[in-house]
């Protein structure tokens, strides 16, 4: 019979152990986002998200001087990069600048090609769609409509 009650107060200790640990935790301020309602802002500067252009404060226009080393250094040939030569402008004008992002293995061999710093990592973490072709990003297009 001494076997059933200590076992009562072992069990009974247990649990004011445990209620303790929960009400302790329950002071605590809340460190967990609820994720589909809740969005953060905080990405670690090493996020790697897609590529995209970067603007010349300068000027406004891109940095992109349309050499296609970022094109050939990519080991998964998922960006495009077209240019024309135009009357009365210095260098190439670039025309298209796309990149497949279903086929892209987010290795930086393009970042690190360009030498003119003309690319960059986005921080962009939300990604997602239901067709492959909304994956397929006009790089170009998207630095204008940010303004």
């Amino acid at each position: 019979m001494s076997g059933y009650f200590s076992e009562i107060l072992t069990g009974g200790k247990s649990l004011l152990v445990g209620l303790g640990v929960t009400f302790k935790a329950m002071l605590q301020p809340v460190v967990t986002v609820q994720y589909p309602r809740e969005k953060t802002d905080v990405t670690s500067s090493n996020y790697r998200g897609h590529i995209e252009l970067v603007r010349n404060p300068e000027t406004g226009s891109f940095k992109c001087i349309a050499c296609g080393l970022c094109a050939k250094a990519c080991p998964s040939e998922c960006i495009t990069v077209k240019s024309e030569k135009r009357e009365g402008v210095k260098g190439k004008v670039l025309t298209v600048f796309q990149l497949d992002f279903t086929k892209c293995s987010l290795c930086g061999s393009c970042v690190e090609a360009c030498n003119k710093g003309a690319i960059r990592f986005s921080q962009d973490y939300n990604i997602a769609g239901f067709t492959k072709e909304e994956f397929h990003y006009d790089l170009l297009k998207r630095l204008e409509e940010m303004g």
